[in-house]
């Protein structure tokens, strides 16, 4: 089962965390769309500034963890300007 889970989103924690982000954001426009203070007991108004750093740190941690090329390697930079 979690083999399957894994498949889904493409072994990959980042493309996971991009598909959550979206469903909450489709869950919440519905409950807006609705009933405006539906949505007010779950995330106030103060905590919205915290949950865009909490993403944005989330991201980059998944983003840095499944990526070689973001990886510090133990070499010189090559400040030649070739990839």
């Amino acid at each position: 089962m979690w083999q399957r889970i894994k498949n889904f989103f493409l072994d990959s924690e980042t493309i996971f965390w991009a598909r959550l982000q979206s469903f909450i954001g489709v869950l919440a426009t519905v409950l807006v769309a609705i009933e405006p203070t539906m949505i007010a007991p779950y995330l106030p108004p103060a905590w919205v500034p915290a949950w865009f750093i909490f993403n944005g740190f989330a991201t980059e941690y998944l983003r840095k963890r499944r990526a070689a090329d973001l990886r510090p390697q133990d070499r010189d930079p090559d400040y030649s300007g070739a990839s």
